[in-house]
Formats: C-alpha cells, structure tokens, sequence
C-alpha cells in the first residue's frame, strides 16, 4: 500500500518543480526528499521523476500518480477534518430515543442543553419503549436511549448494551378526587385490593410488571380494568371514577387537578431510569448527552425533594 505522505512529496515536487523548493514547502532536507521519492519509486516500481538542469519535471508514471494522488490527499484532508470535528462535537449526529414519560418530562430539558452546547451537531429523536429502543441500539440503528427497563431482567434485551443508572423514579397511586381513600391518613398497595386498576401494557412496557410484582408482594391479584401504555389516557380514565393507577413522579409534575396524588408506605418499587449506550462503542455526541442527562437527573431528584417538602 502507498504510504500517503510519500504521496504528499510526490505532490509537492510536482507542484514546485523541484527537490529543493518541495523540501523548503514540507520543512524537509533536499536529501529527506530524495529518499522519500527513491523508496516511492521502488513502491511503485517505476522512475516517477526526472532530474533536469530546471530541476525535476514528472514522467508518464509520475503524472498519473500526482493526478491520483491529489484526489485522494484532498478527501483524506475532508475525513481528517471531519473526524476533528466530530470529537469536538462541530460536527456528526446523535440518533436517541426516549420512552413516553421521559420524552413529556427530562429528555427535552436534556436536548435543550445539548443544542445550545453542540448546535452543529444533529438530533434525531424517536418514542420508543426499551423493548424497541435497546434492540435498534444493539444494531446501530440508534447511538442512545433513554431507558425504565429493570437492571436485574431483560438479559435477552441487555445483550452488547451498557444502562448507566442515572435515578429512581418513585412510583404514587393516583385515584379520582372524592375517592373514599383519597383522605385516608396511611396507605399501601393492599388499601387498594379490591379497586379495579388501569395501567401500562404488560407485554411491552417495564412499569406494568413492577407493577404486578408489587401486588403480589402484597398478597392480592389486581382486577385489570384498562390498559395503555400513554399515562395521559390512564389518567383520564382515573379521573372519570373508572378505577386507580400507579403512575411515576415523572408524570405527576403536571397532574390535572380532578385526580388525588398519594404516596403509598411502604412504596411500590420505583422504575430505574437509566441511559443506554452501545457496550463498544460510545460515540462522542452520546458521551456528551449522558453527561448532560447526569446534570439534568441530578436537577429532576432535586426538584423532586422540594415538591415533596412544599
């Protein structure tokens, strides 16, 4: 294989005509050139230049090769300046997805951080739950994913995946206002046994089986009265007397007003938001947003503790 800096000589001696001008042009000494052209002639297997009283002139071979060369010194320059600016994030893209709840409360917080940082670079952004988003991580489709799927399961889903733990998201009962309960001094999961519940999809949503494994820790099989994997429809049906749910705090930032938020004791396992990245590979757009969610997370526990104490 031609070595491209052999190539550059080449280029240069062509350009100025001479071995003494290519050497003072590349900060050379005339026999560093020399033995440049030599060993890229012996390369090639042919004389590429012509010592003349003028100073050097190109053969037939010579000509084709700077012709060649000079096309491919320019792209190579393009990729070098393309990769410098990719690792200083002037350039590239960062394709993200983030499940329902986390897209209506952080991640647009997240995006308006990183835009106003790294304007030049990208953003494509899907809804997508981790049983969607982490398989299109896995295959390259996507470069970063926020994700609620549980540390412990899902080892199919996790395969060639890094979930980095950025916070839990407590999970609350939520139930229409007037409700018998809603002024209760104390109450658990099992207050709640005999209520019909709505809540998110089984089959694809991680919060639905944090949800059944809650309930049979408290010794009851819940009564399934709706199921959607969108909070604001759960919600509607809460607030229309149709039953309760479990709804996290991510969600409860901006609850309607005809519904009654409580805490439960001892509270029902809280969902694991975490960000999920390729386990070889984090490009440098997907290490500058996860330390942007890291600050953003960090913000979001706070503000959580001063609604809490309000």
């Amino acid at each position: 294989m031609l070595d491209t800096r052999r190539l550059g000589v080449l280029v240069q001696v062509a350009r100025h005509g001479s071995f003494s001008a290519a050497a003072e042009t590349l900060g050379y000494t005339q026999p560093a050139v020399s033995r440049q052209i030599a060993t890229l002639e012996a390369e090639v297997g042919t004389q590429l230049v012509r010592r003349v009283p003028q100073g050097a002139v190109l053969t037939d071979a010579g000509r084709l090769l700077v012709d060649r060369a000079e096309s491919i010194l320019v792209n190579l320059a393009s990729a070098e300046d393309e990769l410098r600016q990719l690792s200083g994030l002037d350039g590239g893209r960062l394709r993200l997805a983030s499940f329902a709840s986390g897209a209506a409360s952080i991640m647009p917080l997240a995006i308006a951080r990183f835009r106003e940082r790294h304007p030049a670079v990208e953003l494509n952004v899907v809804m997508a739950d981790p049983y969607e988003s982490l398989p299109r991580l896995r295959t390259g489709e996507l470069d970063f994913a926020l994700s609620h799927e549980s540390l412990e399961e899902a080892d199919d889903l996790r395969t060639g995946i890094e979930l980095v733990h950025l916070f839990d998201d407590p999970m609350y009962v939520v139930m229409p206002a007037g409700h018998r309960l809603a002024g209760a001094p104390s109450l658990d999961l099992g207050s709640f046994a005999d209520e019909p519940w709505m809540l998110a999809t089984t089959d694809t949503c991680p919060d639905s089986r944090l949800f059944m494994r809650a309930c049979h820790a408290a010794g009851f099989e819940p009564q399934i009265a709706f199921q959607n994997d969108d909070y604001s429809a759960i919600i509607g049906f809460v607030a229309a007397g149709v039953g309760v749910a479990l709804i996290p705090d991510m969600v409860t930032r901006n609850i309607r007003d005809d519904v009654v938020v409580r805490v439960l004791d001892p509270p029902p396992p809280a969902r694991p938001i975490s960000a999920a990245l390729p386990a070889d590979y984090c490009s440098p757009a997907a290490q500058a947003m996860l330390e942007i969610l890291r600050d953003v997370a960090g913000d979001w526990v706070q503000d959580r503790v001063v609604l809490a104490a309000a």
